[in-house]
């Protein structure tokens, strides 16, 4: 992590530590749910060793009815089983950076919105004003779900993120048009 991905992380997410205290937790004790994959491991380790997690760490515990109920609720907010299996293991990761707030239904709306916005280059009026809208609408409601990434993302996940692919690479390759008025106004 360089400083510039500490300063980063630091703006967003939450000291372990910290975060404990302010909850009345024990971050021993934490750690242990956590490497009993009942939490999510932190999604950063700061250069000073710092580790950095999200500032709602413990809401979807709670409104599961704790740490023990959590992967069964986690998995029920899919329809397929399966999908839902393999999201809990990425949430548990620690990995799912991108969302301001990892939940069930934020992933799901992330995942149908990269698809909407990859497909649309091949919808039947693209290029029109109408699409444009569409799509700009789509890539918008993306870049509300989604944090802007650090360099060090980019290392450990071998590549561009999602917001490079899906918001900055659409914007740029698609500008927003503007709608053009109507002849004779």
């Amino acid at each position: 992590m360089t400083p510039a991905d500490d300063a980063y992380v630091s703006a967003r997410f939450a000291v372990l530590e910290d975060l404990c205290a302010a909850r009345g937790r024990e971050p021993g004790a934490v750690r242990l749910t956590m490497l009993s994959g009942l939490l999510p491991l932190p999604g950063y380790l700061r250069s000073d060793g710092a580790e950095m997690v999200p500032g709602d760490l413990f809401a979807l515990a709670e409104e599961a009815g704790g740490p023990e109920r959590l992967e069964e609720w986690f998995t029920a907010q899919w329809p397929d089983r399966e999908t839902g299996r393999r999201e809990w293991a990425a949430y548990l990761s620690g990995q799912y950076v991108c969302l301001h707030s990892v939940r069930p239904a934020t992933i799901r709306r992330k995942d149908a919105l990269t698809s909407a916005v990859a497909a649309a280059p091949a919808e039947p009026d693209a290029g029109s004003d109408a699409w444009s809208a569409r799509l700009h609408a789509l890539v918008d409601e993306l870049d509300a779900l989604e944090h802007a990434f650090t360099a060090y993302d980019r290392l450990r996940f071998g590549g561009p993120t999602s917001r490079d692919l899906y918001i900055d690479a659409v914007r740029a390759r698609y500008p927003r048009r503007v709608p053009r008025p109507a002849p004779g106004r």
